[in-house]
């Protein structure tokens, strides 16, 4: 007689179980880090201060960390859009590249001009980059069946390649040195401090706004019920009259046009030109703040301040502890996998069964 294991749907699950999902994916990862900085030599306490509590404790530090996860809430909440209908929008870090690019080039194109219009003309060409380029999937998708996975990762490459040969040909700075960097941006092309002396600017004001918006949509418009209901049951949602191509196309526009806003305001905020590599790969580390946030707007959000703060301790820890940040991205990917774990754990119960029962 032999036994094998089944998973088994939960006929219920309680808000509490939704809630501690996500908690208990966050301290199994943390345990595990933990046990891995040891295995190198290192203090888990020690890696701990670094890690979570100086960038949550210190002022300087915890601008930074709002800082760093303002363009993955932004990213996270266009996000929340795709992967709630069950469309897989991987590429939004070509998304947030080419937003950068086009706000950027606005920057380039009127450096030396002053005015008011143009940071809001910045803004409206970064979205209207991602929003274009996300749409390349989506239409893909929808015309000839291909999967949106591998289609917008490819463009992520095409959109790595673009920015590496206009930093250093037709957009290079001809006083940079030879750098691979553009011309750094005019004063009204970049945004200001929110404080004196600190660097944290109105960008954060405008992801709380997507957050805000994002949770009205979901929670009182049937734009946002009809998103849930084509992700959840998409014969029910086909039944009751969602058409499935137009709601491919719509959320990958607002996702690549979130993701568009972003990559401007990372450029003309912290980075303040275009220059290779501005992404840093956030458009990757969204996807972990989407699902540890559970698709829902506002743990999005929460979820990018946690992610900030290991993003902020990481460089930390690479100065004081002598640890490498690939180690950062280790622990994010774990992270993923946890949360992604506790997903399915949470939606289904493991059962021993007899075979050929």
């Amino acid at each position: 007689m032999s036994f094998h294991l089944a998973l088994v749907p939960r006929r219920t699950v309680t808000p509490l179980r939704q809630f501690l999902t996500p908690v208990a994916a966050l301290l199994v990862a943390v345990l595990i880090g933990g046990a891995i900085v040891a295995l190198m030599g290192k203090s888990p306490v020690t890696a701990f201060n670094v890690f979570i509590r100086e960038p949550l404790t210190d002022p300087w530090a915890m601008q930074e960390v709002l800082l760093k996860a303002t363009p993955l809430i932004l990213i996270a909440i266009g996000l929340l859009f795709c992967f709630r209908a069950s469309r897989w929008n991987i590429g939004a870090e070509g998304q947030f590249l080419l937003g950068g690019i086009c706000g950027g080039g606005v920057a380039i194109l009127t450096h030396g001009m002053s005015g008011f219009w143009i940071l809001p003309l910045m803004l409206i060409a970064g979205a209207i980059g991602g929003l274009v380029y996300a749409s390349i999937p989506a239409l893909l998708r929808t015309r000839f069946g291909i999967s949106e996975i591998l289609t917008s990762l490819m463009l992520v490459y095409i959109a790595e390649f673009l920015l590496d040969y206009l930093v250093r040909g037709p957009w290079r700075d001809p006083k940079g040195y030879n750098f691979p960097q553009s011309v750094a941006f005019s004063d009204s092309a970049v945004l200001q401090p929110l404080f004196e002396g600190g660097r944290l600017h109105a960008g954060l004001v405008l992801a709380l706004i997507a957050v805000a918006v994002a949770f009205v949509l979901f929670r009182r418009t049937l734009f946002g019920f009809a998103v849930s209901a084509s992700g959840d049951a998409p014969r029910a949602a086909n039944f009751a009259g969602f058409n499935e191509s137009r709601i491919t196309v719509l959320v990958f526009l607002i996702s690549g046009a979130l993701a568009g806003l972003a990559g401007v305001i990372e450029v003309s905020g912290q980075v303040g030109q275009l220059r290779p590599g501005f992404g840093q790969g956030l458009g990757f580390t969204a996807i972990i703040v989407a699902f540890l946030g559970r698709l829902s707007p506002v743990g999005a959000a929460l979820s990018a301040i946690v992610i900030a703060v290991l993003l902020i301790g990481a460089e930390s820890a690479q100065v004081t502890l002598k640890l490498p940040f690939d180690l950062t991205r280790f622990f994010m990917g774990l992270l993923l996998m946890c949360v992604l774990l506790g997903e399915t754990l949470n939606r289904y119960r493991l059962e021993i069964r007899r075979d050929g029962a």
